[in-house]
């Protein structure tokens, strides 16, 4: 099989990496920026670049296409992949909108292609065990506390290399949170969800904010809060389960045995080669995208209040 990867960065060396492992093989770069496309092509292996995805998906070799570009890029290239017949894996967020995510994941039924999101985070080793516990009925969860804060007042990726975008707190990382409890709490629909968001001002530098909370009641009365910053010193990223039987703390980040990265690719390819459902389908990570719409639509009536308003606190 052939791969098609859009995007240069951090994430998509790691999935060059995965699917080179895998055997396919690494066909096309697309990018934004020609040289930066070429020099990631020569260092990485890939046959040939392009600016153009349009054009990459015209080739009938491309059987794959990786999405790892800018996130509000995301949902318009899927689906030009899609209508091209490709198969798709794409970075988190599927979409920045929950209306954007549910026309995909319909898309790919209809063109009968797989479609599958990178929720790397589902894939640390105490994550799936405690996913592993609460389907056996071992552990009943009443609260999930996340805490995802880390430094990032500039335009940078995870490895602090600048970036031409700005990342966004609530459809990327928040993303990232949100998706993992609900998939802890096994929330398949959105039916009886509920969502309070605050979310703060726009910081007077970024033009975006750094500051979140979000707080869910599910049907079963469990709550969940996902609590978010680019403006902390110390960097935490972390789940408190707090179960009728026991309470326990899952690391969000830091070693692991598994290579969240190979074994997420190595699921969408076996979806691909045996035209199973794929590990994390696009109606799976649908309940949080709707919580994220819930939550910007909140903040979108509240800045409609507060006409041009920024953060008090000047960088």
């Amino acid at each position: 099989m052939n791969l098609c990867m859009v995007g240069y960065g951090t994430i998509a060396k790691a999935h060059t990496k995965a699917f080179r492992d895998e055997g396919v093989t690494l066909d096309t770069v697309v990018g934004r920026l020609p040289e930066r496309s070429a020099a990631f092509a020569a260092e990485q292996g890939y046959a040939r670049t392009t600016t153009d995805l349009a054009e990459a998906l015209a080739r009938p070799e491309i059987d794959l296409v990786a999405i790892c570009s800018p996130s509000e890029a995301h949902a318009m290239q899927t689906e030009q992949a899609l209508m091209a017949d490709k198969h798709v894996l794409v970075e988190i967020p599927l979409a920045m909108s929950y209306t954007e995510g549910r026309l995909l994941a319909g898309l790919a039924r209809e063109r009968g292609r797989t479609l599958m999101v990178c929720h790397t985070h589902r894939y640390r080793s105490q994550t799936q065990e405690a996913k592993r516990r609460i389907v056996a009925g071992e552990l009943t969860l009443h609260n999930i506390i996340s805490r995802y804060v880390f430094f990032r007042r500039e335009n940078r990726d995870l490895t602090g290399k600048a970036r031409s975008w700005t990342d966004n707190l609530l459809w990327h990382h928040g993303n990232h949170a949100t998706d993992l409890c609900l998939w802890l709490l096994g929330v398949t629909d959105i039916a009886g969800l509920s969502v309070t968001a605050q979310i703060a001002l726009p910081d007077q530098k970024m033009a975006s904010f750094l500051d979140l909370s979000l707080l869910v009641r599910t049907p079963m009365d469990q709550l969940v809060s996902v609590n978010m910053s680019y403006n902390s010193h110390i960097s935490l990223y972390d789940y408190l389960l707090i179960g009728r039987e026991e309470s326990l703390v899952l690391p969000g980040q830091g070693p692991d045995p598994v290579n969240g990265v190979a074994a997420q690719d190595h699921d969408f390819l076996t979806a691909v080669r045996t035209g199973s459902e794929p590990a994390i389908s696009a109606e799976s990570v649908l309940p949080a995208l709707w919580v994220l719409q819930q939550a910007q639509d909140q903040y979108d009536i509240f800045l409609q209040h507060h006409p041009g308003a920024a953060h008090p606190i000047a960088p």
